[in-house]
């Protein structure tokens, strides 16, 4: 059985190196790319199973690419790699079709979950999968206080900005997010934002 190929797209060698060597320690095929440029300069679609694609590239950034690869028509899972402050642009780039995105410093553990996540999702239409993906029933059971902060958190809002905007403090925001995720089962940030994308709040 051939090895899956993951495409690792990040201008900084130390990173490219260390996902490198995650990948292939799990089995993976891995090439490495450290610009959006050297990425499509291939002329036609990028040959892999599914693409690791850093934000912040120095040439063209990551939602640049992503958006030159749906303009091609290439269904290339792609997972983006941010910054802690970019929340607003990771749901951008879930808006733009993006399976995922992971939040730098990043863990192995965390890399090899969502790249399989996005090799099971590369099988699949995306139609297809959304409909097998049921929602959670905790939507039903959250209040109208909860689901404003989720609609913010959504929008890429800090905590400090959603206080603010909803008159109230940063704690009581805190207190309603844990909420929010203890009731959509939400294992991280990214994993609420697919949720709440899923849902058709954000889009």
């Amino acid at each position: 059985m051939s090895k899956s190929t993951v495409l690792v797209v990040d201008d900084d060698e130390g990173v490219l190196d260390s996902l490198r060597m995650t990948l292939e320690t799990a089995g993976f095929a891995v090439q490495t790319y450290g610009s959006g440029t050297a990425l499509l300069d291939g002329g036609g679609a990028p040959s892999g199973d599914c693409l690791l694609l850093d934000l912040n590239l120095p040439d063209l950034n990551g939602l640049e690419v992503q958006a030159r690869l749906k303009d091609g028509r290439h269904d290339l899972p792609v997972i983006m790699i941010t910054g802690k402050g970019d929340v607003r642009s990771a749901v951008s780039a879930m808006q733009l079709g993006a399976v995922d995105f992971i939040q730098k410093p990043l863990s192995g553990d965390t890399v090899l979950e969502s790249v399989e996540r996005a090799l099971l999702r590369g099988k699949k239409t995306s139609s297809t999968a959304r409909a097998e993906r049921p929602l959670p029933s905790g939507f039903a059971r959250l209040t109208s206080r909860e689901r404003e902060v989720l609609e913010q958190l959504v929008a890429g809002q800090s905590n400090k900005s959603i206080a603010f905007d909803l008159g109230i403090s940063p704690r009581t925001v805190e207190i309603h997010r844990a909420r929010v995720m203890e009731k959509l089962q939400a294992r991280n940030l990214a994993h609420l934002v697919r949720i709440a994308l899923t849902a058709g709040i954000g889009t």
